[in-house]
């Protein structure tokens, strides 16, 4: 069993313990920062032996073994609220866009409703507060996902080359 836990474990291994955890948090066994910490070390993991103390503390039944019909469902509200890029974004990121966005839109509603209340155009410093951390937060979410797809396409990019 020892030699086990040094094998690497592939994509399908690290999927089905996200599905499990997914589980566990569907039945209550895990809070939603428990759930969000232990799938992040899920997708990190290398080997099994880093996979097995991730549900370590989980029962082995339970909605855990749900059907394939029910994991989409599971899947589809952490996902629908954030279209396109944004969904594959960590947690983190998403709150930071999101609290930017409301900022943003506070600042433009408030220069808006100066300049349509003194009669003309006012100058745009909503654009102050947008663009310089729109900036940020574009650049380091740029940078996060191209991270993320060098890492789950490395395997996959090396041996074309050498080839």
């Amino acid at each position: 069993m020892d030699d086990r836990l040094k094998m690497r474990a592939s994509d399908e291994d690290r999927q089905e313990m996200v599905d499990r955890l997914r589980g566990a948090l569907a039945d209550g066994r895990l809070k939603i920062d428990e759930f969000e910490d232990r799938v992040g070390l899920a997708y990190q993991a290398v080997t099994y032996g880093d996979l097995v103390p991730l549900s370590a503390d989980l029962p082995a039944t339970g909605s855990t073994a749900a059907p394939e019909a029910a994991r989409p469902a599971l899947a589809a509200p952490d996902r629908a609220p954030w279209g396109g890029a944004l969904a594959d974004l960590p947690m983190t990121l998403r709150v930071l866009w999101t609290i930017w966005l409301t900022a943003v839109s506070i600042n433009v509603v408030v220069w808006a409703l100066v300049s349509g209340t003194t009669g003309h155009l006012i100058y745009p410093w909503p654009l102050w507060v947008a663009g310089p951390y729109g900036a940020a937060l574009v650049a380091v979410s740029a940078g996060v996902l191209q991270l993320r797809r060098g890492r789950g396409s490395a395997g996959q990019r090396r041996p074309q080359a050498q080839g």
